[in-house]
């Protein structure tokens, strides 16, 4: 059997949930390691659209066991209200959605935090999407953290609660002058939901262990490479590990379970919030492609930057990621340009004010013409096939799948990923 990682190779917003459900077809589990809420997998399934913040993108496949792994933050708030919509959806999360216990519980304090904290740092501030993920995996790091598995014992809950609560609403008032949140409003919000998810509770890695004696198992994270806490644009980054070693961690299997590595790269480059982005086009064409690519984020409804692809960040993420194979997304969106270009050099990143030394770019001819829908890579216009050709060259790393447009079936597969 195999076993698949799926990554972002920038900073997020690659196509990897509609990566995940292509794929899916031919796998039995599909396990999320890392993240929260504040990332969304957009998927377009017979003209419908679903966008999941925290459940597996495979859980839209009746064949495929969908599990959040130890790694993930969960907002309860959140995962009830996406369950609702896979419910008015018809689809079915019976046994075949299972969370971890060890999953940590995003409070309304960490939320509170988060938002105060940013209100805080004015024009300083990171670009957070405010749900409270930061705080939480802070909690995670301190030891003062609730987890599902705290659920099951109410008056411990309550007595965990307490402390970690004093510490949050100390925090709310004496610094940042804002109101506490009451230890009973938490209970009362959050324990009828656990109430109704707890049997989808339990401990995963046996079952992850399971299921790939069985079958393949395709592993996602939210958000890219580039937002690693440790390998990132720091500090303008997410709180966990985006990256193979989040996996790892995310899930409690070991690196020997991953036989492929599948980095998801749009053909050209995105990111949301604040931070670095030395590929950025800050001009009409920048904004040109932002519309024709449909580019605000699943989660936050923020616009998101547009730019060249970035070849020295795919090539970090290639090395960080063991990647072996990349699936290339949204390139319909470059039909329409007469020059394309692909970043492949620059200076050290100035963190306070982006400045970038030396910019070095390469120019392609565009194709002019509707790459949309195509599903068989013979048919790519000519200049298409050159632009992926030189991401492979420069990238030293074989283009295996190419996605012609948001729906299921809008894809090119050139190479059976579970082969390997």
């Amino acid at each position: 059997m195999s076993n698949v990682l799926l990554v972002g190779t920038h900073w997020g917003d690659e196509g990897k949930g509609k990566i995940v459900d292509v794929l899916s077809e031919n796998a039995s589990g599909c396990v999320r390691f890392q993240g929260g809420h504040n990332a969304g997998h957009t998927l377009v399934i017979n003209g419908v659209k679903t966008i999941l913040h925290l459940i597996p993108s495979g859980i839209l496949r009746d064949n495929v066991t969908s599990i959040i792994g130890n790694g993930v933050v969960i907002s309860l708030e959140a995962l009830e209200t996406e369950l609702n919509d896979l419910a008015s959806k018809n689809i079915s999360i019976k046994n075949k959605l299972f969370i971890s216990e060890a999953c940590h519980v995003i409070l309304p304090t960490h939320v509170a935090l988060d938002i105060a904290h940013e209100k805080s740092l004015g024009k300083s501030s990171i670009g957070t999407t405010g749900r409270g993920i930061g705080p939480t995996y802070e909690d995670k790091v301190a030891r003062r953290g609730i987890r599902l598995i705290d659920f099951y014992n109410i008056d411990n809950l309550r007595k965990k609660l307490i402390k970690s609560m004093d510490y949050h609403n100390f925090l709310l008032t004496k610094y940042y002058k804002e109101s506490p949140i009451s230890l009973e409003s938490v209970l009362e919000s959050l324990t009828p939901i656990f109430e109704n998810i707890k049997d989808h509770v339990c401990d995963v890695i046996p079952l992850i262990l399971d299921l790939n004696k069985k079958s393949n198992i395709i592993f996602e994270g939210a958000q890219g490479t580039m937002l690693d806490i440790d390998h990132g644009t720091y500090p303008y980054v997410t709180s966990s590990n985006t990256t193979l070693s989040g996996l790892i961690s995310g899930t409690g299997i070991g690196v020997d379970k991953v036989n492929y590595s599948l980095g998801i790269t749009k053909a050209y480059t995105t990111r949301v919030g604040h931070g670095p982005f030395p590929s950025e086009l800050h001009d009409q064409l920048g904004l040109d492609i932002a519309k024709w690519g449909g580019e605000v984020g699943a989660t936050t409804g923020r616009a998101r930057r547009c730019g060249w692809l970035d070849m020295k960040i795919l090539n970090k993420s290639i090395e960080l990621n063991r990647i072996n194979g990349i699936a290339l997304t949204k390139l319909d969106v470059l039909d329409n340009l007469d020059l394309i270009k692909i970043c492949i050099g620059y200076g050290d990143i100035d963190y306070d004010t982006f400045e970038v030394d030396g910019l070095e770019y390469i120019e392609l001819k565009g194709w002019k013409s509707s790459t949309v829908g195509i599903t068989n890579y013979k048919d790519l216009p000519e200049n298409a096939k050159l632009y992926i050709k030189a991401i492979e060259e420069l990238s030293k790393t074989p283009v295996v799948m190419i996605s012609t447009g948001p729906a299921r079936n809008e894809i090119i597969c050139l190479k059976d990923i579970f082969a390997t």
